[in-house]
């Protein structure tokens, strides 16, 4: 008897061991897999503005998240020299200044990539501008800029001059996609949208233009300015708006302009937005040459001749000079027309104010908000400094910056306050910034992001534990050893019942 129970003890153990282990081999099959990234993609973004060309590298997992992919900044150069509408003139000499930048870039990103990055040129409203003064020279610089990528290892998608409702809504996803607004990761360290966030409202001050982006209260209403966005699988109705020659320089150059013509000598002009005691020689051609300044050309105007402008440093008087550049009567006192005759529905939520705001408030040592009252008497003290103590207070900027930032402070009060309409108690839902983590506040991004839709994702690459050959044959060994083993039970099991049986009948045959 003992002899038939070892043999069932054993088979009961080796189908509770078969059965444990195809689970187990499954279970760690399943959970175990390691799921590798078929690895990182790169994109490169040159932002060619109107002052100077800003390389950016991007790089995102190929696989992708609803059809857009996750995408950080990972490297910055500034091209030496000024922006590539200035190359008007000689497109050929445009190829040197990248060279620097670009041989960066290829030590950044692995040689055997080089060949699938994509690089995009986007420019801005410099280009903008010199295509409506003269569309063949624009069309020389974007042809120079074509032959200089065609000869580099990259896969070149083209040079294109972007318009301003693009740069302003480029501009609104980066602002929101680096504020986490669009996506998140959750406790699972998976990405998600998150819950009824607000997204911010962009604002943007180049050179030659300014955008507004935000979504209004209303996204239905004023159509004819709200573009749709799609991304990570969710639209929105952004209302956006570029005005073009109120970037900061186009907008210093029509002071500059109008200055002169209301000066009574044409050698020497007062510049109350200069600083006290600073003096300059401007050539004619560079306030007056341009498209923005038509309107106020002298009708004796000799381009090479050079103006002389003497700083006044007068808050007062330079206020009063930047209030003439903006037309606050085209609106007839409209609520929803600020200036311009332009249709702008009311502010609303945070905003991020990025470039050319950012560097200006920064110049008058604000930290990222504050007050409209902080910021108006920090204005009023900057403004009446001397060129000697601006000198003393700014010992690391350029002159050309250093000389305009009070100018630059009364034309963002202008545009924010009576342009825009903030007031003083929606101004400080302004966060004046120039970067998130690491990655710059800039349309480049946003314009990377919405191209991404494009990229085709690239499948996850599944490792497991176990060769599918291995795994299948060790499954086939254990479901075979457990189903012998159940056979054996049961043949051990019959034969049981059968013996019960017979020594039953033995039993009741037996003679007394």
């Amino acid at each position: 008897r003992m002899l038939t129970r070892t043999p069932s003890v054993i088979a009961q153990v080796f189908l509770l061991l078969s059965v444990a282990l195809v689970i187990a081999i499954a279970v760690i099959q399943i959970k175990q897999q390691q799921i590798l990234s078929p690895g990182l993609k790169y994109g490169i973004v040159l932002d060619a503005g109107s002052s100077r060309t800003t390389v950016y590298v991007y790089e995102w997992p190929a696989e992708k998240e609803n059809d857009t992919g996750v995408v950080s900044q990972t490297f910055k150069c500034n091209v030496k020299g000024p922006g590539i509408s200035s190359y008007e003139g000689n497109p050929g000499a445009l190829a040197k200044p990248f060279d620097d930048c670009l041989n960066e870039v290829k030590e950044r990103i692995p040689v055997h990539l080089h060949k699938n990055t994509s690089v995009y040129l986007g420019a801005t409203a410099g280009m903008r501008l010199l295509r409506l003064q003269n569309e063949t020279a624009a069309n020389e610089v974007l042809a120079s800029i074509q032959n200089y990528f065609r000869a580099q290892p990259f896969e070149f998608r083209g040079a294109q001059i972007i318009t301003g409702p693009e740069e302003g809504v480029y501009g609104w996803i980066t602002a929101n996609y680096l504020m986490g607004n669009f996506l998140e990761r959750n406790l699972w360290r998976t990405w998600v949208h998150p819950y009824r966030k607000e997204t911010m409202g962009a604002l943007d001050l180049g050179g030659a233009s300014t955008q507004i982006s935000f979504i209004p209260e209303d996204s239905q209403e004023n159509f004819n300015s709200t573009l749709q966005v799609r991304l990570y699988g969710y639209s929105y109705h952004v209302y956006t708006h570029s005005f073009q020659c109120y970037g900061r320089d186009e907008a210093e150059k029509r002071l500059l302009a109008l200055l002169f013509q209301k000066s009574n000598t044409s050698s020497s002009v007062d510049n109350p937005c200069y600083p006290q005691d600073y003096n300059t020689a401007i050539m004619m051609k560079y306030f007056s040459g341009s498209l923005c300044t038509r309107s106020l050309r002298p009708a004796n105007y000799y381009p090479s001749q050079l103006v002389n402008f003497h700083g006044t440093g007068d808050p007062g008087l330079c206020q009063e000079m930047v209030s003439l550049l903006f037309n606050f009567t085209a609106c007839r006192d409209r609520e929803d027309c600020p200036f311009n005759g332009i249709h702008q529905p009311k502010v609303k939520g945070n905003f991020v104010a990025f470039s050319g705001f950012y560097y200006t408030i920064n110049a008058l040592n604000l930290s990222e908000h504050f007050s409209l009252a902080d910021f108006n008497s920090s204005m009023w003290l900057f403004c009446s400094q001397s060129w000697t103590q601006l000198q003393f207070m700014l010992p690391e900027v350029e002159e050309t910056y250093a000389r305009s930032y009070c100018f630059s402070a009364n034309f963002i009060y202008y545009l924010l306050v009576h342009g825009y309409n903030f007031d003083a108690e929606t101004w400080p839902q302004i966060h004046f910034q120039k970067e998130v983590g690491n990655s710059s506040i800039a349309w480049s991004l946003g314009y990377m992001l919405s191209l991404t839709n494009m990229i085709p994702a690239e499948g996850k690459l599944i490792q497991l534990p176990l060769k599918p050959s291995l795994y299948a044959g060790l499954l086939v060994f254990l479901i075979a050893m457990a189903l012998l083993c159940l056979i054996f039970l049961v043949y051990l099991c019959i034969g049981s019942q059968n013996r019960k049986n017979i020594s039953r009948v033995e039993h009741v045959f037996i003679p007394e």
